[in-house]
């Protein structure tokens, strides 16, 4: 990580804290699709009402979020790393990634869990209930554990470990190698044809994957590929804040054009799946890279665009999405519980899936919202989780990027 540029102006720290809040709503969005999905579902439920709607939006939102949320990760670890140095990054990190994932995971897997074998009983058969022998099988030898929506936190934690361990090692490394490498990987996302070079690793990681798409398999001891699919977006993630003045003004500059060369290669993705699904793959040598080739050549782009979108349209604080800004980190632990309940409220209403798909999704969003504002804007809770403190505003307005990379 290159360190050598002043951190970035209040105003695109904003920005960026817009584009958070958003990333994060549609998590809401994701997970409730799924349970509508026309095509094999990662997860083993699913409503009786299904839609290709589900399907689309699953592979629009899953195409951008992570990685976006990946790239902001590296570049708020390389901030803190020059703020506060590899110790005090690494501080907090476990404050706000390790330490909450220690305290809620427990309840939340025995809630998600006794929630997730309602739905299975229902979809298996068609009413409420519990039965072990639902469960799906797990691989011999295999942990009954998992992190699961909470993999994010989790990978996001041991990243942020091994950036303090590059920090201490990269001492030993020549400074021209060290200078090559920040050069290298900032100049292939400010070249037009970079989001390419920086697909190709990840399509020969996702070739190995039935779909040709990394998976999350949720495990404590999670593949290399998903650490490679991850920890590339972070490692761009913290060398764009090296050049951050020059690079987010090129994203804000080509927002429109990223933006339109990324729908070109999601809508290439969309042929290449429903060819491959069809049968025709065959006539294309290796669908599966081909397919990731395409669909990490979207991410990247539209990470790209978002990113530069928000700077550019939408630089200032918002109140609305500072508010949801807020209230992320805790939507984003709690949010299963509501698109799995709701999904089982809503299991046999005489809807069909778009409008279950809508009613859950707000639904979600308002208890989720409501229990933030009523439990954790105010309390211990929501000091752990944003590190705020209510009682200085002034403070609290004056450190708003520190609160912000404390994420």
């Amino acid at each position: 990580m290159n360190n050598a540029h002043t951190p970035p102006s209040p105003q695109r720290l904003h920005a960026l804290d817009n584009l958070r809040a958003l990333m994060m709503w549609l998590g809401i969005v994701l997970h409730v699709a799924i349970n509508h999905l026309t095509v094999d579902s990662p997860l083993p439920w699913r409503d009786p009402k299904t839609s290709p709607v589900a399907d689309l939006l699953l592979l629009f939102i899953h195409s951008f979020r992570m990685p976006v949320f990946f790239v902001l990760a590296g570049f708020f670890v390389a901030l803190l790393v020059e703020r506060r140095g590899a110790d005090g990054m690494l501080k907090n990190r476990g404050l706000r990634l390790a330490l909450p994932f220690a305290i809620f995971w427990p309840p939340l897997f025995a809630a998600t869990t006794v929630l997730a074998m309602v739905y299975i009983h229902l979809t298996v058969r068609g009413v409420p209930g519990i039965d072990v022998a639902l469960a799906p099988a797990r691989q011999a030898g295999g942990s009954p554990f998992n992190t699961m929506h909470l993999w994010f936190l989790y990978q996001l934690f041991w990243l942020s470990a091994l950036a303090w361990a590059g920090v201490r090692l990269r001492r030993f490394l020549p400074a021209r190698l060290r200078e090559a490498l920040a050069r290298g990987f900032t100049e292939l996302v400010a070249r037009r044809w970079g989001f390419a070079v920086l697909a190709l690793p990840l399509a020969f990681v996702g070739m190995f994957y039935p779909s040709g798409m990394v998976t999350e398999s949720g495990s404590f001891l999670p593949p290399p590929a998903e650490w490679a699919q991850s920890g590339l977006f972070f490692v761009v993630g913290s060398y764009i804040y090296g050049r951050q003045e020059r690079l987010l003004a090129l994203f804000a500059a080509r927002c429109k054009g990223h933006a339109a060369a990324g729908l070109v290669f999601f809508v290439a993705t969309v042929v290449l799946l429903g060819a491959s699904r069809a049968g025709g793959g065959h006539r294309l040598p290796h669908p599966e890279f081909w397919i990731a080739f395409a669909y990490n050549a979207t991410a990247w782009l539209w990470s790209l665009a978002l990113i530069g979108g928000f700077v550019r349209y939408l630089p200032r604080q918002n109140a609305v999405l500072a508010y949801l800004s807020q209230s992320s980190y805790w939507v984003y632990l709690v949010h299963m519980l509501g698109t799995v309940g709701f999904g089982i409220l809503l299991f046999d209403a005489p809807l069909g899936a778009v409008a279950k798909m809508g009613l859950n999704i707000a639904a979600t969003s308002l208890v989720a919202l409501a229990s933030y504002q009523l439990l954790v804007r105010r309390t211990p809770i929501g000091r752990l989780l944003n590190g705020q403190r209510p009682e200085n505003r002034s403070a609290r307005k004056s450190t708003k990027a520190r609160v912000f990379a404390a994420r």
